[in-house]
Order: structure tokens, then sequence, then C-alpha cells
């Protein structure tokens, strides 16, 4: 669990939280190991949000309307995160 996030990947990240959430979810670790993993968790879910609204905001600068012509807009996901 010591790579670098500003160089992990969403879609790694994402494993590994959700192989996180999994161990968390069957209740097994040892206490410490349990909030090890719940601390790099929360880590992930921060990058993973970021992640998201870096690329919102290259969604909302390529925009293309019906007609093929190219738009500055804000895009939807907004509501979604």
């Amino acid at each position: 669990m010591t790579t670098e996030l500003s160089n992990l990947p969403f879609e790694e990240a994402m494993r590994e939280l959700e192989s996180i959430v999994r161990k968390l979810e069957e209740g097994r670790l040892p206490l410490d190991e349990a909030i090890k993993n719940y601390e790099r968790g929360a880590i992930l879910r921060t990058h993973c949000e970021n992640l998201l609204k870096e690329a919102k905001l290259k969604v909302d600068q390529i925009i293309f309307s019906p007609d093929g012509t190219l738009s500055l807009e804000r895009s939807t996901l907004e509501d979604e995160l």
C-alpha cells in the first residue's frame, strides 16, 4: 500500500479501494490493520474524488454540440459528484 498517489491512475486506485472495503466488510482484520486499511481507504477515496473532479473540468471544456461545433459549457457530471 505504498504506491505514490500522484502517479496512481483512477482505475488502480478504485481497485485498491474496493479491495480494502472487502477486507473491512469481512471483519477479520486485527484492529491495527483495520485502522491502517481504513486510513488508506479514506486517502484513496479523496484521491479518486479529485481525479473525477479533474476529469469533469476537462469534460466541461470539450463539449460538442449536435451539429459538431465545439463549445465551452458546464457538464451535468457535477450533479452526480
